[in-house]
């Protein structure tokens, strides 16, 4: 569905500050806040940011705006939107939205993903710390070589605004598996699961990634010749789509 009235308010709210974060290409994410290490058994932290239905939908939608906004160490915003501004740019109902705000800004904090300082007269300040979640000091991914990359338009397009947490976090997830390849490729099953992502939550998200013409699947044959009728899913994102609004 088109966006709605108080979407295009936040979006315009967006736009003014991805311009005044001077943002461009793409926001780069570390592959462990996608993916969890192969001896990991816990799931990865976009994979929990998701968690919690509706109140999943605003901590992510709140985390991902804080990373596009945090462009340089030390990634902080000294002067960050108050809980009317969130509430606006997130598009969140103006009665319930800040009570929202301040919640799940609580839970980054108290999950080791921002920091909050108080300030005195204004909002607190925050810090992004590690996006794996443990508190650490957060480092510019550019800088640790391999990257998740997602072009601003997610952002300045609306994108976080239309798209669920499911299809946000199998977008993410597809992107990591893809690794900028433009071909259709196979994820194999182990890698699958350390998205942490569930089969019920895969699907939805995949059927609403190809719905918005952001993703291809292909039934395709893996394997030698002598097992060639084996066919599988093979998955193509088109990143080009985000440079257009969604549906």
């Amino acid at each position: 569905m088109p966006l709605d009235g108080r979407q295009s308010e936040a979006l315009v709210y967006v736009r003014r500050v991805a311009e005044k974060a001077k943002r461009r290409g793409y926001i780069p994410f570390p592959p462990g806040f996608v993916i969890a290490s192969e001896d990991d058994d816990a799931p990865p932290p976009l994979a929990r940011l998701i968690q919690g239905g509706r109140g999943g939908r605003v901590r992510l939608r709140l985390y991902m705006c804080i990373t596009m906004m945090a462009t340089k160490e030390p990634f902080d915003l000294r002067r960050p939107p108050g809980p009317n501004g969130w509430t606006q740019m997130l598009a969140l109902d103006p009665k319930t939205g800040p009570r929202q705000v301040a919640n799940n800004l609580k839970w980054l904090a108290e999950k080791g993903f921002i920091d909050l300082q108080p300030q005195w007269g204004r909002p607190s300040a925050i810090t992004l710390l590690s996006a794996t979640g443990d508190g650490g000091v957060y480092t510019q991914p550019r800088d640790e070589g391999r990257y998740v990359g997602m072009p601003v338009e997610f952002w300045t397009q609306g994108w976080f605004l239309q798209l669920s947490p499911t299809a946000t976090a199998l977008l993410f997830a597809l992107r990591e598996a893809t690794g900028g390849h433009s071909e259709p490729r196979y994820i194999h099953t182990a890698r699958r699961q350390r998205y942490g992502l569930s089969s019920d939550t895969w699907t939805k998200g995949r059927k609403e990634l190809e719905t918005q013409g952001l993703l291809t699947v292909k039934r395709e044959p893996q394997g030698d010749f002598y097992d060639f009728t084996r066919l599988r899913n093979a998955y193509q994102l088109f990143l080009e789509r985000l440079d257009d609004p969604p549906f």
